[in-house]
């Protein structure tokens, strides 16, 4: 999807401090870049707890993302080439003819097709960093469970749960990465409470990071599940923070390991299916459309906003763990554009 979101004041004033540095990029302004924005604003930072009935911070990446920026001047400038790189490289595959999707629900029906790239499917192997008073509590099968969600949610598009009337199955992909653990370290720490400033990742820094993933699960706190590192930030702190209750197969809506899936979801540069505003904000994919918020629960089809039906089964909305079961073709496109040569992650294929 599309949307055009200039001329609201809150934006441009964050964007304008490296409106300069922006054109040093993009000279010839072959690739458009006018909807790009990396800030979201304070009133949209809000999610479903993990009941998924009141009104609170249960994904905090976006939350994170804005920290980071303000701690961090030069990280706008760095996530505006990976979004540019990001852009050029699709647009230098996409097949004559194929543009923007919607799904058939309201946009322009017209197919995104996975990209050829070459490489085949894509591992990441994982260091997991498990930090609580007593380690033991997330076991062994918890680890396992986990593993085989994000090596299934990334190759199956379960096509068989979507419900009738809606022509997503056509947007639905193998997004082609596999996960191998590469290590498990245990750590008996007494902290109760680790929060989202990346303490936990101070106190065990990630494992080479430009070739691994690396994921901390500990007591995150104030119902928080999940929260993870765009592309383009600190080495030290790249990587993926779980809440123990939600990593792997456990109980309840968030029990099923899907805040793994949708955490390495952002760690791959997706943003929210609704792309962290109202209908004129963007997620920068062409085949998801336009949403107005987060859903929560699980929704009965169609729930609608931006006179179109939600993409609710996606991994990057906000419902329960059960109700979320798709990737797209451009968000396949989107997340494999950091391997290609010049991206962002072109470490983990290029050793």
């Amino acid at each position: 999807m599309k949307k055009l979101f200039l001329g609201m004041a809150t934006l441009a004033l964050l964007l304008s401090s490296c409106d300069n540095d922006k054109s040093t990029i993009n000279p010839s302004q072959d690739i458009d870049m006018s909807d790009f924005t990396v800030y979201t604003p304070e009133a949209e930072l809000t999610a479903k707890t993990a009941d998924g009935k009141s009104n609170k911070k249960a994904c905090y990446t976006m939350n994170v993302l804005n920290r980071q920026l303000q701690e961090n001047p030069g990280l706008e400038q760095k996530m505006y080439a990976i979004e540019y790189q990001t852009r050029k490289f699709i647009a230098s595959k996409k097949p004559e003819g194929a543009g923007n999707g919607g799904g058939g629900n309201g946009e322009t029906d017209v197919d995104v097709l996975p990209i050829d790239d070459n490489l085949g499917t894509i591992n990441i192997p994982v260091y997991i960093h498990i930090v609580y008073p007593d380690a033991s509590t997330i076991t062994d099968d918890q680890v396992t469970t986990q593993m085989a969600t994000l090596n299934d949610d990334f190759v199956n598009p379960h096509i068989d749960q979507l419900p009738e009337g809606t022509t997503f199955a056509n947007d639905a992909t193998n997004a082609g990465f596999s996960f191998s653990v590469a290590g498990v370290f245990r750590y008996n720490d007494p902290t109760s409470s680790w929060g989202t400033n990346d303490a936990v990742k101070a106190a065990y820094p990630p494992i080479t990071p430009e070739t691994h993933m690396n994921i901390w699960v500990c007591n995150i706190g104030g119902g928080i599940l999940g929260y993870a590192q765009f592309p383009g930030g600190n080495p030290s702190t790249d990587g993926i923070v779980l809440g123990g209750a939600y990593f792997g197969t456990t109980s309840g809506a968030y029990g099923l390991g899907r805040t793994a899936t949708h955490e390495v979801g952002h760690y791959l540069n997706l943003r929210h299916i609704w792309g962290d505003g109202p209908c004129r904000f963007d997620d920068f994919v062409e085949d998801t459309p336009a949403a107005g918020s987060s859903n929560g629960g699980c929704p009965t089809f169609p729930s609608v906003s931006c006179k179109s039906a939600d993409m609710t089964m996606n991994y990057m909305d906000y419902t329960f763990d059960a109700c979320m079961y798709i990737f797209t073709d451009g968000q396949r496109n989107r997340m494999r554009a950091l391997f290609q040569s010049g991206g962002a992650r072109a470490t983990f294929v290029s050793n």
